[in-house]
């Protein structure tokens, strides 16, 4: 049995200061490098046009940018191994501050790029790379995130503070989506070919740059010091132990991994183009309801987290995936014959999916804190890398057969869902 890492006074006292702005900057990082991440795909048919050949049939150049973008979510588990590896043993801070980095760095990057026209095929080879390293800085930062302020805060504060590190995650792709809108609105397209494109990423790079330097004054997190104060590091590989000993902790985060993701890909970023293609609703109200929506996730995070810390993470997993499951059929269904309802009934769907920020509580107690880093960022970024990539591609080809495919797929995850809430324990520390 291994022993506690967190002194039971430590454990019981209040929220301080200090753990506020803990929660403040680690979630305005988050917010920031989860903007740099998904700001490429706001942007995707104008990168298409830039880094492609001119002559390229148009479904090959849209295939190739957004498997520039996928690149992304595939390099994820190994980013995150690797950096939950050393998370493990060199410290929470160093990983936090390194993945942010990392981030900042090829966003900048990106905005600099010469395009086809100036040095062609080598334009959309840096692309590719600098996705790339993007990936790998997200597969560390997320996981990184959540076991950095769970573990600043008092045990029965976990839910609130990963909602609110959630819910900050969920506001950086609420800005990207404002970026474009508000750059869209600015500059003509022409203008926005020229050149415009760049600001968004410019801008991402330079406030990921000053994030990291805000994190600077964050401190390493008392659980880890403790350990390494009484030598109680892992002793061996921590994926090792993990794989051998953790299996059914395992099990359970990436199945609870596959309910979050396939709330946030379906409700949240497939949606808008599902509106405008199947019920005819323009650009402009589809675009708004996401806003709301987003906006209803983020708070919905925060209200699940503190929910998970009052009642427990169990109860609330199997009610909150009960809920959306319903409120996803009745807001596919409703919108067919009564599209006047778009706006509010996106807005509480989206406050539903909020359920999500339980999650990351789930994962962080399901691993002892020697191993925590590495166990999470492995089950979640592989089961992000699974099933966050094949959701578009499933639902897509269900689509073809049954127009509510998006409701049904939605619905039978939350089923899994709440099978697997049944299986959720804590890891014995």
């Amino acid at each position: 049995m291994i022993a506690t890492a967190v002194p039971p006074a430590t454990a019981s006292r209040p929220l301080t200061g200090q753990d506020y702005k803990t929660l403040a900057l680690a979630a305005l990082g988050g917010a920031l490098e989860f903007y740099d991440f998904i700001i490429f795909v706001f942007f995707a048919n104008v990168i298409g046009q830039l880094f492609f050949p001119p002559d390229m049939p148009e479904w090959l150049r849209t295939l190739q940018t957004f498997g520039i973008f996928a690149a992304g979510y595939v390099v994820r588990p190994l980013g995150g191994i690797v950096m939950a590896h050393f998370g493990d043993l060199l410290g929470r801070k160093r990983m936090f501050t390194l993945s942010i980095l990392l981030m900042s760095v090829p966003t900048l990057a990106i905005g600099l790029l010469p395009t086809y026209a100036s040095i062609g095929l080598a334009a959309p080879m840096l692309l590719l790379l600098m996705r790339v390293l993007q990936g790998a800085a997200v597969g560390g930062e997320v996981p990184g995130a959540w076991v950095f302020v769970s573990e600043h805060v008092p045990a029965r504060h976990t839910g609130y503070a990963c909602g609110v590190l959630t819910a900050g995650l969920t506001v950086g792709i609420l800005l990207g989506s404002l970026v474009a809108t508000g750059l869209n609105t600015a500059y003509l397209p022409a203008e926005v070919l020229a050149g415009a494109w760049r600001w968004p990423f410019l801008l991402g790079g330079v406030f990921g740059l000053a994030s990291m330097y805000l994190r600077r004054w964050l401190h390493e997190t008392p659980v880890f010091a403790e350990m390494a104060q009484r030598q109680a590091l892992a002793a061996e590989m921590p994926l090792k132990t993990v794989l051998r000993s953790h299996r059914a902790a395992v099990a359970v985060s990436m199945l609870l991994t596959w309910m979050l993701s396939a709330g946030i890909v379906v409700v949240i970023l497939m949606t808008p183009a599902l509106l405008q293609k199947m019920y005819h609703i323009d650009a402009r109200t589809s675009l708004l309801a996401n806003t709301l929506a987003t906006v209803g996730l983020a708070l919905g995070c925060i209200c699940y987290g503190v929910m998970a810390d009052r009642i427990g993470a169990k109860p609330v997993l199997f009610v909150g995936a009960l809920l959306l499951a319903i409120c996803t059929w009745v807001f596919y269904t409703t919108l067919r014959v009564q599209p006047e309802w778009l706006l509010p009934l996106y807005g509480l769907t989206g406050f539903f999916v909020g359920v999500v920020g339980a999650v990351p509580c789930v994962l962080v107690q399901a691993f002892p804190p020697q191993v925590r880093f590495s166990g999470l960022s492995f089950s979640y970024n592989l089961s992000y890398a699974i099933f966050g990539g094949l959701t578009p591609m499933v639902v897509t080809l269900m689509l073809k057969n049954e127009p509510l495919a998006p409701a049904f797929y939605e619905i039978a995850v939350c089923v899994i869902g709440m099978l697997t809430a049944l299986f959720v324990r804590k890891a014995q520390t």
